[in-house]
């Protein structure tokens, strides 16, 4: 196996992901990014860089013999005006700064255009460990009632619409009434949103109702930023009143699975894959 660079932000999905190389004999090197990854990466072999020092990532990805790239995990958009970029970093931020510009998706594309550009093969989290991929139809115990499976069709079709303009990429829909879309704060505050709302309008622990719903944005690149669910969301979407999540089979991460799943068979919310083609 050739050996990977994973360039680490914060959140679980990169200690996933060097677990799972380390469990399968992968050779791995990791760019922890200062102020975003998490301090459990530290016990793997890699470096603590900046996210301005785009040449000091590179030579050190190479130093270490890597032909491959993943970047996985939580980083916010920085304030431009504060980094410290490197002379490789100086050098791509008039680029980095113009695909800001056209919105997040344009930003990713440019950022993996650079790595391309020095000769490494990206992949996508879910390329690297392929388990991480919601699988199509119910996850776990609990699945969809008709009615709750017209919401997951509506919150989807959301969900996909506001993709297309780079907003976002969740919504929740309750008996086909929107209750929110998913901006730059995220599914977790999403739904603490949705929690805050009138009774009439969602569910409850006694009657579930509703439906989150999560999928890549149209023009995305998918290597880089799949939307994700974990062990929050399920918790989250629960405290909301909600029956359940619902993603794109092949196009969602699940973190955390064994988790995820046991917590929403716990609480009875469906966790459930459907097939990207069905619109």
């Amino acid at each position: 196996m050739n050996k990977l660079g994973l360039i680490a932000g914060g959140g679980s999905l990169p200690l996933e992901i060097a677990e799972h190389c380390r469990r399968v004999g992968r050779p791995l090197f990791i760019v922890r990014l200062k102020g975003f990854a998490g301090p459990s990466l530290s016990e793997f072999d890699g470096a603590d860089i900046g996210i301005a020092e785009l040449g000091k990532c590179i030579k050190a990805m190479k130093r270490a013999g890597c032909q491959a790239v993943c970047l996985a995990g939580i980083v916010t958009r920085p304030d431009f005006s504060q980094l410290v970029p490197d002379l490789r970093g100086i050098a791509a931020l008039p680029g980095v700064i113009a695909a800001a510009r056209r919105g997040d998706d344009a930003l990713l594309r440019f950022l993996v255009g650079e790595f391309e550009k020095d000769g490494f093969a990206v992949e996508g989290a879910d390329g690297v460990m392929r388990e991480l991929s919601l699988p199509a139809g119910p996850l776990g115990r609990h699945a969809p009632t008709p009615d709750q499976l017209a919401d997951a069709e509506h919150a989807l079709n959301v969900a996909r619409a506001i993709g297309r303009l780079d907003i976002g990429q969740g919504a929740v829909v309750c008996d086909g009434l929107v209750l929110a879309v998913e901006a730059q704060e995220g599914t977790d505050a999403m739904l603490e949103r949705v929690a805050t709302l009138a009774a009439p309008l969602r569910g409850h622990a006694s009657d579930r109702r509703g439906v989150l719903a999560k999928a890549p944005k149209p023009i995305q690149e998918t290597r880089v930023d799949l939307p994700t669910i974990g062990v929050a969301t399920v918790r989250g979407a629960a405290a909301a009143g909600l029956a359940g999540v619902v993603g794109e089979a092949g196009r969602l991460l699940v973190l955390d699975r064994d988790e995820a799943v046991a917590l929403a068979d716990e609480l009875g919310l469906f966790i459930l894959g459907v097939d990207p083609t069905r619109r």
